[in-house]
């Protein structure tokens, strides 16, 4: 850090991988802006973050809708800082046989995973670009890479949200703007996943599975590399992850 205030803006803060993130960003000194629908929710991170010295602001946006994106940016820039990194972390991960799959379950999903992933990356670049420096990164799945049964909804959002990743490296990096997709490969730590057995079953906890606070690690790594060797595809899967 160069003594002056930028903010991290992390979009899907939840209590796993997005949580992850704002501490970890949060400890290098930066002003962490945590996001999901409902900002109650954000309450316990906020407090975890501030316990530990750091500054944390919580927003409830959804961000599926234009204007309420469009307005946390505008909000981040005035009063609290410029943003130097933009993370959007929401998934939608559901499943659902194809003959049982709503086009209401489709759409829902694509906004949750691809629309508000493009909305969030476009409002970054916005603010990003004038200034030539920033960086967006998007944090993807096994389901950015290939569909599984019973998941063409989530399959579908997320190989859109990497082709929108990929198209704005290209567009961007020119501009300074570093962008990257995240694939996380494999289950997460969770308490959703420790309440699956069927989702550990072969699995030798905890190294088999991926922890959040290791993602964060690779995602403050990603951030602090050089612009002479930007990667923008990176994938992270536990050791002995089938792939």
């Amino acid at each position: 850090m160069d003594g002056v205030k930028r903010s991290v803006v992390i979009v899907g803060a939840g209590d796993a991988t997005g949580g992850a993130i704002a501490k970890r960003f949060a400890r290098e000194g930066f002003a962490v802006v945590v996001v999901r629908r409902q900002a109650d929710k954000l309450v316990p991170l906020c407090e975890a973050i501030r316990a530990d010295g750091g500054e944390v602001h919580g927003f409830g946006v959804d961000a599926r809708i234009e204007e309420n994106v469009v307005d946390l940016f505008d909000r981040v820039e005035r009063d609290i800082a410029s943003v130097e990194l933009a993370v959007f972390n929401i998934g939608g991960n559901v499943s659902f046989k194809l003959a049982e799959t709503t086009s209401r379950v489709y759409f829902k999903v694509w906004q949750m995973a691809c629309l508000a992933g493009f909305l969030t990356g476009r409002e970054a670049a916005r603010r990003m670009v004038p200034r030539g420096r920033g960086k967006i990164f998007f944090t993807g799945a096994t389901a950015s890479l290939r569909g599984g049964s019973g998941f063409s909804a989530f399959a579908g959002a997320k190989h859109g949200l990497r082709a929108i990743a990929q198209s704005m490296a290209r567009e961007l990096g020119p501009q300074g703007i570093h962008v990257a997709h995240v694939v996380v490969d494999g289950p997460i730590d969770t308490e959703f996943t420790r309440a699956r057995p069927d989702l550990l079953t072969g699995r030798e906890y905890p190294d088999s599975i991926v922890r959040p606070d290791d993602v964060a690690h690779a995602y403050l790594d990603l951030f602090r590399q050089p612009r002479s060797s930007w990667t923008h595809e990176l994938d992270l899967r536990p050791w002995g992850e089938k792939w």
